[in-house]
């Protein structure tokens, strides 16, 4: 068992005997046998004689490894079950593979597994230059598509803490969440909902906050994906748009890669080219076209764009 382990183990201990409970740590702890040959990397603002990061929430001890799915499982389970209400936005709920929309997806999956053959692409951010253009339909829906291939699992988190919609596509509450978490009142695993569709994952935003701009950057996004990363094959995040405010630019800092949502016939194109402009080229992985009228496009749903970017169409 390392030191580190063992000095957060300690601490958890002698924290929960300070405020009058159990030496038992609210987050359980895995047998020996579990244990990966190393912890998750731990957050490096926590203080190890406290076991306690900035927000106040403890730190998971250790978390098991791929090679252990039943532990995995374990840590899954302590998600709560919810019974999703998705709206009819939500093109794979209904078991429909040849409605509108559904091949566009795939088409966007398969050329995301493409990329990522070449490089690290696990975290994928989902934004827009202006509000209404598409970015949650795009991430949602992005989501669905990638649990529907057998065994992978994925986390879809509402990082738009100024307009989230997610909780409402999918019929469910948006509390707690993720403002629940960065604001240090919530564990990784209570603000995790499992809804009907096996393998998909949602953290909603959380109660409504005054100051998203200094929670989101406040460092915690980024230790809860690190603590959450080896879990799932995919983790789309849902950004507030990138023109308005700085929250997408901040975002993207913790994340592999970003995906633009352009709105056929309604995005300016100099709005367009200011998103842009708010993530290095390395970052931009590509741009969804949103919004196209089919018979427009008789001849490919896929293209590339000017600047060489995968460019994919949807309608919403």
């Amino acid at each position: 068992m390392s030191r580190i382990h063992e000095a957060l183990k300690k601490a958890e201990q002698e924290r929960a005997v300070s405020q009058g409970g159990s030496a038992h740590s609210s987050f359980a702890t895995p047998e020996r046998s579990e244990l990966p040959a190393r912890t998750i990397d731990e957050d490096p603002s926590a203080t190890v004689a406290t076991g306690v990061p900035s927000g106040g929430i403890p730190l998971t001890s250790a978390m098991p490894s791929f090679a252990n799915p039943f532990g995995l499982d374990a840590l899954l389970a302590r998600c709560p079950q919810l019974q999703w209400k998705p709206d009819a936005t939500m093109l794979f709920f209904n078991g429909d593979d040849s409605a509108i929309g559904t091949e566009e997806f795939r088409t966007l999956r398969s050329r995301l597994y493409h990329m990522r053959e070449k490089m690290t692409l696990k975290k994928l951010l989902i934004t827009s230059a202006l509000p209404k253009e598409g970015k949650s339909f795009t991430a949602s829906n992005l989501a669905q598509v990638l649990v529907r291939q057998h065994g992978r699992r994925v986390l879809l988190i509402d990082a738009d803490l100024r307009g989230p919609r997610l909780h409402l596509m999918l019929g469910t509450t948006a509390s707690p969440g993720l403002s629940d978490y960065l604001q240090g009142r919530s564990d990784e695993f209570s603000i995790m909902q499992r809804g009907p569709m096996e393998n998909l994952f949602l953290i909603p935003s959380g109660d409504e906050i005054s100051d998203p701009a200094e929670l989101v950057s406040n460092g915690r996004l980024k230790f809860l994906l690190q603590r959450v990363e080896a879990l799932f094959d995919w983790i789309i995040i849902d950004s507030p748009p990138a023109v308005p405010v700085s929250d997408a630019s901040v975002l993207g800092k913790s994340c592999d890669g970003v995906l633009m949502v352009v709105r056929s016939n309604a995005t300016p194109v100099d709005m367009a080219r200011r998103a842009r402009e708010e993530f290095p080229d390395q970052a931009l992985v590509g741009v969804v076209l949103n919004g196209t009228n089919s018979a427009s496009t008789p001849y490919s749903r896929y293209y590339y764009g000017a600047s060489g970017k995968n460019v994919t169409e949807t309608k919403s």
